[in-house]
């Protein structure tokens, strides 16, 4: 009884769904016909919004965001505080908005209240639900420019974003192809998506998704993240992540345990935090590696520990271009990661560090008694892997925004 009752509420709220982004289309059509005269400026105003758990992750994309010569300021509105960076401010809803709707609903509502008042040139969203289906609708009705940051790849759409960490949209239960029609309608009304990587953009496309597409993963300070000779190295292997099921630390500490029969001394730490961390310790001493696997837990300066380490390792099964592997590769650290997402944007195999197919832990294994094989082996991949990553440095981001909003100021 309960289940058909839960089947019935998931019916009903998929046709509310539905219907409501039906309206959000029509609505994009509607202020479509708008006229704006054009806007001819040679620097732009930003007014952009999301939710971030990172402070790292927000500085990753605002900072070269605004930098760029053709951006004259850039507004995040935010739920929690935005970090000082240059010609970067943050907006934050009134505190009785947000008792009254909650967080999300009144950072989205003083979000439009701005972008209403303040008209700037250009309006940006992380992650399409729901920050860009608002995004779009209102650069339509102001005549500005639509960005939509695609941060999680392919997931964000397909099945109509049932398997998101969206609540509005992951409660439909099951994939439903109308709500996906109706997202990639929207998505292709948009002026410019930014993807981390080609994943996204060969899934839209083959969407039949016409819109204008750049990849642009974000920028890191390369006076931080790279190389450092005179650091010793304490650790083999190196994994950073969020401690939960898709990374699969598990997968990790079993190809550790097969590969120690031909690398007796290899030893690796965990940077990262989550809900599996209890039961990977002790999935450690039960394989007998505990005393050569450190759990370093979350690090603010996750720098430190790449640099004091030789190969880096992503095990997951689900990725888009991990910025943990930017940041490694950066330091000067090959890797090894499964062949998922993106990552493979990044590494050329047997060039740069290898990527598994099969995603075992024998594979893993293998990789590692690869690399390990002689130092030279090391070596060559690790100046690779550093050559690898120029693109990534905050000035080269910074250009690349640059060339794109010369094209909106046009």
């Amino acid at each position: 009884m309960i289940d058909k009752e839960i089947s019935v509420f998931q019916h009903c709220y998929r046709c509310l769904l539905r219907g409501m982004l039906i309206i959000h289309y029509l609505l994009l059509k509607l202020f479509k016909l708008i006229p704006h005269q054009p806007k001819k400026t040679k620097q732009l105003t930003i007014l952009a919004t999301g939710t971030f758990y990172s402070d790292h992750w927000l500085i990753t994309h605002l900072r070269p965001m605004a930098n760029a010569d053709t951006c004259k300021h850039l507004t995040m509105v935010a739920s929690t505080s935005v970090p000082n960076m240059n010609k970067v401010s943050g907006e934050y809803a009134p505190k009785w908005l947000s008792k009254v709707f909650g967080q999300v609903v009144a950072r989205l509502i003083y979000f439009t209240w701005l972008a209403i008042t303040q008209r700037p040139d250009v309006l940006v969203g992380f992650h399409l639900l729901l920050n860009g289906l608002l995004v779009v609708v209102l650069a339509k009705l102001i005549g500005a420019k639509s960005v939509y940051i695609c941060g999680g790849g392919p997931r964000e759409v397909d099945g109509g974003g049932f398997n998101t960490e969206s609540r509005i949209f992951n409660r439909i239960g099951k994939a439903d192809s109308f709500i996906e029609k109706m997202l990639i309608k929207s998505v292709n009304e948009m002026d410019l998506v930014i993807s981390m990587g080609t994943s996204a953009i060969r899934y839209f496309k083959d969407k039949g998704v016409k819109t204008i597409f750049e990849i642009v993963p974000g920028g890191f300070d390369d006076s931080v993240f790279c190389p450092r000779p005179e650091v010793k190295k304490q650790y083999d292997l190196i994994l950073v992540g969020r401690l939960s099921e898709v990374k699969r630390v598990d997968r990790f500490l079993k190809s550790i345990q097969i590969s120690k029969k031909q690398l007796p001394h290899l030893n690796a730490v965990i940077v990262g935090d989550g809900p599996d961390k209890e039961k990977l310790q002790k999935l450690a001493i039960e394989l007998g590696i505990a005393d050569d696997v450190y759990f370093a837990g979350w690090q603010n300066n996750v720098e430190y520990w790449l640099q004091q380490s030789r190969c880096f390792v992503l095990t997951s099964d689900s990725e888009g271009l991990s910025q943990a592997l930017i940041q490694a590769m950066m330091c000067g650290a090959p890797a090894i990661t499964s062949k998922v997402g993106d990552l493979g944007d990044l590494i050329e195999e047997g060039v740069n560090g290898y990527l598994s197919d099969f995603l075992t832990e024998h594979e893993f294994a293998t990789g590692y008694i690869n690399i390990f094989s002689c130092k030279n082996k090391l070596d060559t991949f690790s100046e690779a892997a550093y050559q690898s990553t120029e693109k990534f440095s905050i000035s080269e981001v910074s250009q690349h925004w640059h060339k794109i909003y010369a094209t909106f100021s046009n």
